[in-house]
């Protein structure tokens, strides 16, 4: 059965480890007095168009992380490194002198480590952003749901594993919310994107559909058109963390885009026409999608059973709080213009998710012998 939630809750465990401002058809906002930013990560792909976005606008930006992922980026940008496990190492003694306007923590996963940074923090930071997911709702998630959804639990709190099947990151993600709520009352803003997508993603879960379709041949999707789909560009994400903290928002947030709902169809005709058309989509309907084993497609969820609601997500706070997304179109021709030009230079962030070429060619195929007529 290819249902995308458990590969969802791995990548999103995982990418954001790893992990031009957003289109705004109107003009852009002014810039704000400059801002002292820490990231605590930075080097994988939020980070990045985070720390890309504050530069822009005249931010002053420190990282704090190991030291070990892509430790050449940002060679201006003050560094301090350290581990978010303040038991390992030198822990986060490097945090304990510094002031900064806000902290954006795209790097917590478990409750008692991003407690210790807030807590630490809470005295000389005034706000403290923390990257939740949409993962932290109870499962199943309900249809346009919003911040006001239960949030899932796990049976023992202080357990620090994810769980083999990642069965427990949502309900980590709800506790470190807790605790940075707990650490910083008043003053912490809570982040609950769904699929983060766009240039620089290592994970291959989105970029699986253009550089399918750019590969040319007949290319099985799952699914129906009008199935809704919910992504943000990682670009405008990192734009509007750095509008909160110039404003000084908090609260509690779902980055699900774009602004109004949109089909999967809308997704895959963007593909097929950024590879110019080389590939051509055959749909396949989720009943007999469900049916395959160990078959998983990135980025769609069936609209249907306990994943109905998965891409329904209401934005309408966000939206409220300044939050704006670039056409779904341009994130895909730029994700497959990313990833040709990066498969030789750092190939290991150019990985794919998805089937095999195999496993679609055996798809196919059984799909075609199931609509032949039956020999009598």
């Amino acid at each position: 059965m290819t249902v995308s939630r458990r590969e969802f809750l791995q990548w999103s465990a995982t990418a954001t480890a790893l992990a031009a401002t957003g289109l705004d058809l109107q003009a852009a906002p002014a810039k704000a007095a400059p801002k002292r930013i820490l990231i605590l990560g930075g080097t994988g792909f939020l980070g990045p168009a985070t720390i890309e976005a504050a530069q822009a606008r005249g931010h002053h930006v420190t990282m704090f992380n190991r030291g070990k992922t892509r430790p050449d980026l940002f060679p201006g940008v003050e560094k301090l490194h350290g581990d978010r496990d303040p038991k390992k190492g030198e822990g986060l003694k490097a945090l304990e002198t510094g002031t900064w306007d806000a902290v954006i923590d795209n790097s917590g996963y478990f409750p008692r480590m991003v407690g210790a940074s807030a807590a630490l923090l809470a005295p000389r930071a005034k706000q403290y952003l923390y990257i939740s997911s949409i993962s932290a709702y109870k499962e199943p998630n309900p249809e346009n749901g919003t911040e006001d959804a239960p949030l899932a639990t796990m049976p023992d709190p202080t357990l620090e594993s994810m769980g083999k099947n990642y069965e427990y990151y949502g309900a980590l993600k709800a506790l470190c919310e807790q605790a940075a709520e707990k650490a910083m009352p008043g003053r912490a803003t809570i982040i609950r994107p769904g699929y983060i997508v766009g240039p620089d993603d290592a994970s291959g879960r989105f970029a699986y559909w253009p550089v399918r379709f750019d590969r040319g041949g007949e290319v099985a999707v799952p699914g129906a058109p009008d199935d809704p789909i919910e992504v943000i560009d990682v670009r405008d994400l990192g734009e509007w963390l750095v509008r909160l903290v110039e404003q000084g928002t908090v609260g509690t947030f779902n980055a699900c885009g774009p602004e109004k709902r949109m089909g999967w169809g809308r997704v895959v005709e963007a593909c097929a026409a950024a590879s110019g058309h080389k590939g051509k989509a055959l749909w396949i309907p989720e009943p007999f999608i469900s049916r395959q084993k160990d078959l998983e497609f990135p980025i769609w969820a069936p609209y249907a059973g306990d994943t109905k609601g998965f891409h329904t997500w209401s934005n309408a706070r966000a939206l409220k709080a300044g939050l704006r997304f670039r056409p779904v179109e341009e994130t895909v021709k730029d994700t497959l213009a990313w990833y040709k030009g990066q498969e030789k230079v750092e190939k290991g962030r150019t990985r794919l998710a998805g089937p095999s070429a195999e496993q679609e060619a055996r798809l196919i195929a059984a799909w075609r012998a199931s609509l032949a007529p039956a020999k009598g």
